[in-house]
């Protein structure tokens, strides 16, 4: 759940752009995409639209995002308040979410591209998956939206609408932690092409919360004008802004035949995550062991934060900010 959108911060939906194509970029290096939800695949948050409707309201909402914020509460406490105040059953809260968001207008093309070129898409999100995948099967159809994976939390929602109750990925403050969740897909995925080649992985969000999870990939695509944006220009962090996923789509287009042409992105340092590209240059399974074990060295100069959403201890009479 972003706490900063495009419409919370003022900013109008961006415009369709020209369309790019959607053919196949052939080239042998496997691309995999992680895209965050609220405020980066749709302009606005899905939990805020349904708290404000039927809900927590949008005041208290307000106030108990600034606890998250100044490390008050954990995310996963006030989460769990904002989803129980909820009193609506599923059918009347989805009629909300279907007048209240907009897609990114360049979304479905960019869906398309990544199908035509055998791109995972993976939504990696800290909503909750029953709304995740209504809201997508709505928005781009059931057939294109069965192609995304959704990694999210669960949720129990009685037939009534009485109890909206998350069911949490991990045991922590976050409750689902997104860098775990990138990590454990790595493991479990076959990282190697059949040249030896290991995959770039993309990830592209709106928020600081999504830092975790951006950690963990070689390209970092942040919505122009938000708080990610803003977190990676003061911390002189890799990124490349975006206005629609046309722009992404484009960028993409381009890094891969870079990487083609430059012998696996060396030729393009700047826009890479310097702890994730460490791993994806290996270029067989012989040399992996080899950069693991220069993880320790790595660590002490990577410049990437572990985490950004931790409960801090608030003293009195001192004000924290995130």
């Amino acid at each position: 759940m972003s706490t900063t959108t495009a419409k919370d911060s003022g900013l109008k939906a961006p415009k369709t752009t020209m369309p790019t194509t959607t053919a196949s970029l052939g080239t042998k290096r496997k691309l995999i995409c992680f895209s965050d939800f609220d405020g980066t695949i749709f302009m606005q948050d899905t939990g805020h639209i349904l708290f404000n409707a039927h809900g927590c309201g949008s005041e208290q909402r307000e106030l108990l995002d600034e606890q998250i914020k100044s490390g008050e509460r954990s995310f996963r406490d006030v989460s769990e308040e904002m989803w129980g105040s909820l009193n609506v059953p599923f059918a009347d809260g989805f009629e909300a979410l279907k007048d209240g968001l907009e897609i990114d207008p360049a979304f479905k093309e960019f869906h398309q591209f990544c199908l035509n070129n055998n791109i995972p898409f993976n939504v990696i999100s800290a909503g909750l998956k029953p709304v995740l995948r209504s809201v997508l099967d709505h928005f781009i159809g059931e057939e294109a939206a069965s192609n995304i994976d959704i990694v999210a939390n669960d949720a129990e929602i009685s037939e009534d609408g009485s109890q909206w109750k998350p069911v949490w990925r991990h045991d922590n403050d976050l409750g689902h932690d997104k860098s775990l969740s990138i990590a454990e897909y790595k493991e479990s995925a076959q990282l190697e092409s059949e040249d030896g080649t290991i995959p770039m992985i993309i990830f592209i969000g709106d928020g600081v919360s999504d830092l975790p999870a951006a950690r963990h990939s070689d390209v970092l695509f942040a919505r122009r004008g938000l708080r990610l944006e803003e977190y990676c220009v003061e911390h002189k962090l890799p990124y490349i802004p975006f206005d629609t996923f046309a722009d992404i789509q484009k960028e993409i287009s381009k890094i891969a035949k870079a990487d083609e042409e430059k012998t696996k992105g060396e030729g393009l340092p700047s826009i890479f995550n310097p702890r994730a590209n460490m791993w994806r240059r290996a270029s067989s399974k012989k040399s992996v062991p080899i950069f693991a074990s220069m993880t320790p060295r790595e660590e002490k100069v990577f410049i990437w934060p572990e985490t950004f959403s931790e409960l801090k201890p608030v003293q009195e009479g001192v004000s924290v900010q995130a």
